[in-house]
């Protein structure tokens, strides 16, 4: 084997991104498939410093691991940063994972004395369940299971929207995106581990070419936005699985208005608007103790638990 040529990542990387990615996928199978669009919008996201806290492994010309670390805008007391990354399967078990994950947590405690450095730090590691390795690796490092998350699927052959009295469903606009926000932020400060989404992060994490302005919609008691829903669609999953999603990013109802139906009505308004549009499923995650208790909503809705994702993480 080549040594191997270790760098920052950088914009440019965009397309050797993708295809490390689709390849991870053809072995881990959780769904996720790449274009090169896709990557540059991780790899330009403001709160990923790629200089300071990434790093790649290269064979030759072909990008074979990589890791990045994402700090927050904002944080009260605990500062938790998410450690990203992967090794392509050709490349496993050679102790790159290994040199990743403490580059990564090295890198973590760099942005963190840059932008919270009175608050404790925490590095959190997000990956599906079934993936062989990932286990032994993080515990190996340090990190533990601190929460889990669920994808939950719903297919789109048969679907009904639900009326909640005095309450209006609204599409998206652009003169409305930012009270999208602001009712996305405001439903979830209580949520685990959230904090504020800033404009530039909206941007680039949400209304980015995945977005779905035709299938996300606000609801409205009177004048006032109670609650919203977010949907974005990945090109390249339908593209390998002949699979139409529709992916319900946001869900969030406003603190003062839980337990009105709001959420069930946003779904079943975005459900039955996907299933006319020609979508083939809609999917969604859901942490498992979700203070609004949304995974029950979401059953009833008709979602179905498809694979279970686990945070790890490591206070430094």
């Amino acid at each position: 084997m080549r040594e191997l040529t270790w760098r920052p990542l950088v914009p440019a990387d965009a397309k050797a991104s993708a295809d490390l990615l689709n390849a991870i996928e053809t072995v881990d199978r959780i769904g996720e498939n790449y274009t090169e669009e896709d990557t540059l919008q991780e790899l330009i996201d403001p709160y990923a410093d790629l200089e300071r806290a990434s790093l790649a492994a290269f064979d030759g010309e072909a990008l074979v691991g990589y890791v990045k670390v994402r700090h927050k805008a904002e944080a009260e007391a605990v500062h938790r940063v998410f450690l990203d990354g992967g090794v392509h399967p050709a490349y496993r078990r050679r102790g790159i994972g290994t040199a990743l994950v403490d580059a990564g947590v090295a890198a973590a405690e760099v942005v963190h004395a840059r932008h919270h450095p009175a608050l404790r730090l925490v590095v959190d590691v997000h990956k599906a369940e079934h993936i062989a390795g990932v286990p032994e690796l993080v515990r190996s490092r340090g990190f533990a299971p601190v929460r889990y998350f669920q994808r939950m699927e719903h297919a789109l052959s048969e679907v009904t929207g639900v009326a909640v009295p005095g309450l209006r469903i609204e599409g998206w606009t652009a003169a409305a995106d930012e009270e999208f926000r602001a009712v996305r932020n405001d439903a979830y400060r209580d949520f685990w581990g959230a904090a504020p989404m800033p404009a530039d992060q909206w941007r680039n994490k949400i209304v980015n070419q995945t977005f779905q302005p035709e299938v996300s919609f606000l609801a409205r008691d009177g004048g006032t936005a109670v609650g919203v829903l977010v949907t974005m669609s990945w090109a390249a999953d339908t593209a390998a699985t002949g699979v139409r999603d529709a992916h319900f990013m946001v869900i969030g109802t406003a603190r003062e208005h839980r337990r009105r139906g709001v959420a069930s009505a946003l779904l079943g308004h975005a459900l039955a608007t996907a299933a006319g549009l020609g979508y083939d499923r809609a999917s969604l995650s859901v942490d498992s103790a979700d203070p609004a208790g949304a995974s029950g909503i979401f059953a009833k809705a008709g979602f179905v638990p498809k694979h279970r994702y686990v945070r790890w993480a490591r206070e430094v």
